[in-house]
C-alpha cells in the first residue's frame, strides 16, 4: 500500500460504456484468457463471438483437411493433392451432411472421419450450449441521467439522480445502493480508497416500471456533508450505483451498474419535469428531457 497518494488522470472504477467492467489494471496475479475461455465466449460481443466461432471452425476444418491430404489419395472421387476437395469434405464430414460423392476409401481415412464426426458432435454441442446461455443470461436496460444533481428538498440539500427502465416490462423488488469512493489517508500516512455507503430516501421499490429518482439527504450523518466540488475533486470522489431486482418477464435476478466521478455532479440544478398530463387524462413521460437540468429556483 502507497503511503503517499499520487495524482494521475481521472478514471473511474466502473466503466460506464461497459458497465460490467472495472477500469482497474492488475499487477502481481496471473490471468489468461485460455484459464477461463467459457466466461470470455460468454462475455464477448455478439460480434467477437460469432466472429471466433467461425475463426475456429475454420481452422478446425482446416487442419483435418491437412490430415486428409497426409493420408494421400485415400478419398474416393476427390482430386488427389487436391487441399479445396479436402477441406470441403471435412466440412460435410463435421456438419454430417454426407453428399456420398467424396467418401474415404482407406482405413487411414476412416479413422480421420471417426475422429472429425466426434469433433463435430463435440463442437455442436458446444456451440448450442453457449448460444443458449448467451441468450438466457439476464440482462438489464436501465438509463441512468448523465449527471446528478444537488439541490434543496424540502428544505434539506439532496444528491439526486434519475433511473429508469428502458423495457416495457418491470423490475420487481428493485433495490438501489449507492456508495461515495474516495481517497483517504490513515492517522498513519496510509493511502486508501474507502467506500461510504449513503443513506438513501427510498433504497427500495416493489415495482420498478418507468423512471425512478434516487435521493440521499445530505445533512449531518452523511459523508457529502460539508463537502465542495474542489474537496470532491481533490480525493478523486466517484459515486458507485448498483441497481438489481427481480425480471417480471424471465423471473432472474438483473444487475445495473453506474458511477458519478466529481465533474459530473452538479450543484443547484434540478432534474426538468417529465411528467404531464394528456387530455385524455393518462400520464406522459418525455425521455427526451430525462437528462436535462434546470437552475434549482426556476418554476415550471
Amino acid at each position: 500500500m502507497s503511503k503517499t497518494p499520487r495524482m494521475f488522470p481521472r478514471t473511474r472504477m466502473v466503466n460506464r460504456e461497459q458497465p460490467a467492467q472495472f477500469d482497474v489494471t492488475i499487477k502481481g496475479a496471473s490471468h489468461s484468457h485460455w484459464q477461463d475461455p467459457y466466461h470470455v465466449l460468454l462475455t464477448l460481443n455478439w460480434f467477437k463471438f460469432f466472429a471466433t466461432i467461425t475463426v475456429s471452425y475454420l481452422i478446425i476444418n482446416t487442419v483435418f483437411a491437412l490430415l486428409y491430404l497426409a493420408g494421400g489419395n485415400c478419398l474416393e472421387n476427390a482430386r488427389p493433392g487436391s487441399f479445396g476437395d479436402a477441406f470441403f469434405f471435412s466440412v460435410q464430414t463435421m456438419a454430417s451432411i454426407g453428399y456420398g460423392v467424396m467418401h474415404p476409401k482407406t482405413n487411414y481415412a476412416n479413422i480421420v472421419v471417426t475422429i472429425e464426426a466426434l469433433v463435430g458432435l463435440m463442437a455442436l454441442a458446444m456451440s448450442t450450449g453457449l448460444m443458449f446461455a448467451r441468450f438466457s443470461l439476464p440482462t438489464a436496460k436501465v438509463l441512468f441521467s448523465n449527471v446528478a444533481v444537488i439541490t434543496p428538498y424540502n428544505g434539506v440539500p439532496t444528491l439526486m439522480f434519475r433511473a429508469a427502465n428502458r423495457r416495457r416490462n418491470r423490475i420487481l423488488e428493485a433495490q438501489v445502493r449507492v456508495s461515495l469512493l474516495r481517497d483517504e489517508e490513515t492517522q498513519e500516512g496510509d493511502f486508501m480508497r474507502r467506500l461510504y455507503d449513503l443513506q438513501l430516501v427510498r433504497s427500495q421499490t416493489p415495482s420498478f416500471s418507468l423512471t425512478w429518482t434516487i435521493m440521499h439527504h445530505i445533512d449531518e450523518n452523511s459523508p457529502l456533508y460539508g463537502e465542495t466540488l474542489e474537496s470532491l475533486m481533490a480525493v478523486n470522489s466517484e459515486l458507485v450505483v448498483i441497481l438489481t431486482g427481480l425480471d417480471e418477464t424471465v423471473s432472474q435476478t438483473i444487475h445495473a451498474r453506474h458511477s458519478y466521478i466529481e465533474s459530473e455532479i452538479v450543484w443547484n440544478q434540478r432534474f426538468v419535469d417529465i411528467f404531464s398530463r394528456k387530455r385524455n387524462g393518462r400520464w406522459l413521460i418525455d425521455y427526451n428531457h430525462f437528462h436535462d437540468v434546470e437552475a434549482a429556483g426556476r418554476s415550471n
